[in-house]
């Protein structure tokens, strides 16, 4: 009797998985337009936002807009491929690489020595931002990508690809550093 009971059980489990597949996907379509939302909303021009559609260069807008296509990436150590797995200095690494070119160091603390120092007020969409997440507070260990004033990109170990606002209280005590690769600063 306990045998007859799992095959129909079985049955609509998987049928019920089967229905719930096309749901978990989005066209490309509609990934488009999330991510145009997305930016449309970063660069509404607020007074006091960071230089996004009207004054930032294209190729800092190129950066945001890759940066929003790594969305939903589950996160995984030493990954680097967009929609399958990433840590935060491996999605830094190939966006960069896509849009302008260059090789970054793989990990976050050669991405930091790499980088030209900038201060907060001269942080322009496309630049990054460092902390201190793990057990030395003074060794950088997390990189993200700015997309407006208090808006960044990165990998988050327990969410994936996300938008975080640097001013949780999380982000503001382990921050360490902000820095450019690009020359138009």
């Amino acid at each position: 009797m306990k045998r007859l009971f799992h095959i129909p059980f079985i049955f609509l489990v998987s049928v019920l998985a089967l229905g719930l597949l096309p749901s978990c996907h989005s066209s490309k379509k509609a990934k488009e337009g999330f991510y145009q939302s997305q930016i449309d909303r970063l660069g509404g021009g607020k007074k006091g936002s960071l230089p996004f559609d009207r004054t930032a260069s294209p190729q800092r807008r190129k950066i945001a807009e890759e940066a929003y296509t790594w969305l939903g990436t589950p996160y995984a150590y030493a990954h680097a491929e967009k929609g399958v797995a990433t840590d935060c200095s491996g999605m830094v690494l190939m966006v960069y690489e896509k849009v302008t070119g260059l090789k970054l160091p793989r990990n976050s603390a050669k991405q930091a020595e790499f980088c030209k120092p900038i201060k907060k007020k001269n942080l322009q969409i496309g630049d990054l931002v460092f902390f201190a997440t793990g057990k030395d507070p003074d060794k950088i260990s997390h990189v993200g990508i700015m997309v407006d004033d208090y808006n960044f990109i990165h990998a988050s170990a327990s969410k994936g690809v996300v938008v975080s606002d640097i001013t949780q209280p999380y982000y503001v005590r382990t921050l360490r550093a902000f820095g450019t690769v690009l020359d138009d600063n």
